[in-house]
């Protein structure tokens, strides 16, 4: 018998440190080489940690929201060899999904509904060794236990919410009763690069935010055109592409809203590619894929690789290459509408667009009460570099093309 004395690997890019996020075995645990033993969050991805061995858990470091230094002992085995070699060959850690900065929820980024994934009646409940262990001792059946974690996985919080409220069937009588139960959740991973990152945005950047509403019954109109009489293979148009087209023109013609401002540098470096960033509501989070060179596609290619990068970032396949690099973020309430809202810049970009639902109203045209469909608009900017004057230009610009379709494509 020997002691495996396993260190956390260098993950590169220059990471040094890395946040538990969930441990994936507990002591006592038998695991086998490759096993998923760890989620660990760095500045730039959440990396699953295979097992480097075979072997039984002896001990671990960290429980979750711990910062591990790279190199520092993380897990301990026992094995049926020698134990730590003089060379630790680190196993290459396995990317699942790379964090970027991400500002709104976007509903409506894909044409087709968000696939979620549902339990199947009957099937074993999702859970990690450590919350099976937990749930023997307290004698539960995770089979009556509702997991609130990615595709039902059971958390130790809702073994405990479980004990605190009783059975279901106990639960569930037919009296109301009064509910004293708390849970506490951790601010951890995601959840916390995403608050820091947006602490951050907002305590350094000005915001200054401008509101419109643009008449897109003709839009409408085209769009329904184009999907009725779109080519096999071909997406189906939503409002984003034209939104997409429009800010190619409209961030043509106003090059300091598509800019990247480094504020430690006090440089300002406008881009003539158009990168536009999609924000994008995942299982896991917020995310911005990002949709590179709009500036060369046409509009069935803006469609069809928005699809693309918001569904990689769904499905967690996304790479680093795909949730970076934007110059420009669009980010949508879809069928949540509402009135207005203040995006929240994804630094150290200098604008965002947000978008809100259609609607039917009335409005007035030649002093005659009449339906159009009308789309709000709402956008930030950093008042540093980007004068009121100028990201309402760029709206009015944008509202223009919407207004007249025909012009998003001479």
């Amino acid at each position: 018998m020997g002691l495996f004395a396993f260190k956390l690997p260098d993950i590169g890019e220059g990471v040094v440190e890395g946040e538990v996020v969930e441990w994936m075995v507990s002591v006592g645990d038998t695991v086998k080489e490759d096993d998923p033993i760890l989620l660990v969050m760095t500045d730039k991805a959440t990396v699953e940690i295979p097992s480097p061995t075979d072997g039984v858990v002896k001990s671990m470091v960290g429980e979750p929201g711990t910062i591990l230094a790279v190199g520092q002992v993380c897990i301990e085995f026992t094995t049926d060899g020698e134990g730590t070699p003089q060379v630790e060959a680190a196993p290459e850690p396995v990317v699942e999904e790379v964090v970027a900065p991400v500002i709104e929820e976007v509903k409506e980024s894909i044409p087709e509904p968000t696939q979620v994934v549902q339990a199947v009646a009957g099937a074993r409940k999702l859970a990690s060794p450590a919350v099976r262990q937990h749930a023997r001792e307290s004698g539960i059946d995770l089979q009556s236990v509702s997991g609130s974690g990615p595709a039902g996985r059971i958390t130790h919080g809702d073994l405990d919410s479980w004990k605190e409220a009783g059975s279901p069937v106990a639960a569930g009588g037919p009296g109301r009763v009064a509910l004293t139960g708390t849970t506490d959740i951790p601010v951890i991973g995601l959840r916390r690069k995403i608050a820091e990152s947006m602490v951050e945005s907002y305590s350094t950047i000005p915001h200054f935010s401008y509101f419109e509403e643009v008449d897109i019954t003709d839009l409408e109109t085209l769009r329904v055109h184009l999907n009725s009489t779109r080519k096999e293979g071909q997406p189906k148009l939503t409002y984003l592409p034209f939104l997409m087209q429009g800010l190619v023109k409209a961030l043509g013609e106003n090059p300091i809203c598509n800019a990247l401002y480094d504020d430690k540098a006090g440089v300002v470096t406008r881009h003539e590619a158009i990168h536009l960033g999609i924000a994008t509501q995942t299982e896991r989070g917020l995310y911005v894929p990002v949709v590179k060179h709009v500036e060369a596609q046409d509009i069935w290619q803006s469609a069809s690789e928005m699809m693309r990068v918001s569904q990689a970032a769904r499905d967690g396949t996304a790479g680093l290459a795909e949730l970076t690099g934007s110059t420009f973020t669009i980010t949508s309430l879809g069928r949540l509408g509402g009135l207005g809202a203040t995006p929240i810049i994804n630094k150290p970009e200098v604008g965002i667009l947000g978008v809100h639902n259609a609607v039917d109203s009335a409005v007035v045209r030649n002093g005659q009460i009449v339906i159009r469909k009308m789309l709000r608009l709402s956008s930030s900017w950093d008042h540093r570099v980007v004068d009121g004057w100028d990201g309402a230009v760029l709206v009015q610009r944008l509202k223009t093309l919407l207004e007249n379709p025909a012009t998003l494509f001479m």
